[in-house]
């Protein structure tokens, strides 16, 4: 059995290890601006490293791919379910409302953050790890390179760039896949699919999703930037923090995601234009 001193000694690290984590997210934050006016040059850097490089959020690297085959596997699913339950009690008028809703305000944020945390994220985390087993990042100290703004803080710009994108893409997909699935394969009346989810997605709801998508990717790049800038360990240490980071972060998507859709629709959402809550 696990002894109380044992216990405590978890518990105070743990929290150790949060409160490490934390601050780290604080200085990035706070040092912002400072990398967006001094390190501009690697601001740009970083958005074509992660919008058209290796780690391609937009083409080429792969990203793309993932979230466009994740949010059309995902929607189709949606889609399937949502006209077989709607069936069972003679409502699948009702489809395109529900594709709507749950396209827009949970599938397509949680799906394209799930895919920046699983590609780009891990790659930021093994890029800061094994800069600092190989003591790189101990170098630009010494050269009096600030290397939160310089490393942390480019990188959180250049994602914040490259998620709208990444973002709207998914989207699509979603809203592709399960019309195809409903008015294609089930045979549903293409005119009334489009009414009612015409009438249902406003311009608030994408604009929450967005917000939703921005939050989690902000979220996604601090956590791997501080598993990967506090790697210890070697080569074994450093895919610990990746693994590590990738958990933590789809985690917290999970939770946020949850206290984002109270917060944005509310308790009790209503459908708009139908007025139903």
């Amino acid at each position: 059995m696990i002894s109380l001193r044992e216990t405590s000694l978890r518990a105070t690290t743990g929290l150790a290890e949060v409160g490490r984590h934390v601050t780290f997210a604080g200085r990035v934050l706070a040092t912002l601006p400072t990398a967006l006016v001094r390190y501009r040059r690697q601001v740009v850097k970083e958005v074509v490293d992660v919008g058209f490089g290796s780690t391609s959020l937009i083409a080429g690297g792969g990203t793309i791919g993932i979230v466009l085959a994740m949010s059309a596997v995902a929607a189709i699913m949606v889609g399937v379910e949502t006209y077989r339950g709607l069936d069972l009690i003679g409502m699948t008028t009702l489809s395109g409302m529900l594709s709507a809703m749950a396209n827009t305000r949970e599938l397509a944020p949680v799906v394209a953050s799930i895919a920046l945390a699983a590609k780009v994220g891990t790659g930021f985390t093994a890029r800061l790890g094994s800069m600092r087993i190989s003591d790189e990042i101990d170098a630009l100290d010494a050269m009096s390179v600030p290397t939160v703004p310089y490393l942390a803080g480019t990188r959180v710009i250049a994602t914040m760039i490259c998620i709208v994108p990444l973002y709207a893409v998914g989207l699509v997909a979603t809203y592709i896949a399960t019309r195809v699935v409903v008015v294609h394969v089930n045979g549903g009346s293409a005119g009334t699919y489009d009414h009612f989810f015409h009438i249902t997605l406003g311009p608030e709801d994408v604009l929450y999703s967005l917000i939703k998508a921005v939050v989690f990717a902000l979220v996604i790049v601090l956590v791997h930037c501080s598993y990967g800038y506090h790697a210890t360990g070697g080569p074994e240490g450093v895919g610990r923090a990746a693994g590590r980071a990738l958990r933590t972060s789809i985690l917290l998507i999970g939770f946020i995601d949850i206290v984002l859709t109270f917060a944005l629709w509310g308790l009790v959402p209503e459908v708009p234009a139908l007025g139903i809550t």
